[in-house]
């Protein structure tokens, strides 16, 4: 019990970021949008206006830097080959 774990605070960033693009996922679909267009149009143009403002789903999606948005993509993507 007296074992300190060391954490490392990107683990929790690239999580938290990759449940906010799932959940702006989920409501663009809810939309009758495909998230996956959508999503990309957003990180290829940086036009916001390609992620709906339902649900704040822009306003949470604007919150990262596209590059850390793609960073985790592609992390998730590698480690589930």
């Amino acid at each position: 019990m007296g074992d300190t774990k060391i954490y490392d605070s990107s683990e929790f960033q690239n999580e938290y970021v990759s449940s906010i693009v799932k959940e702006v996922a989920s409501i663009l679909e809810e939309r009758g949008y495909n998230p996956v267009n959508q999503i990309v149009g957003y990180l290829m143009s940086g036009d916001p206006g390609y992620i709906s403002s339902h649900k704040e789903a822009r306003n949470k999606i604007t919150e990262f830097d596209r590059t850390k948005i793609l960073e985790t993509i592609v992390e998730d993507f590698l480690n589930k080959k």
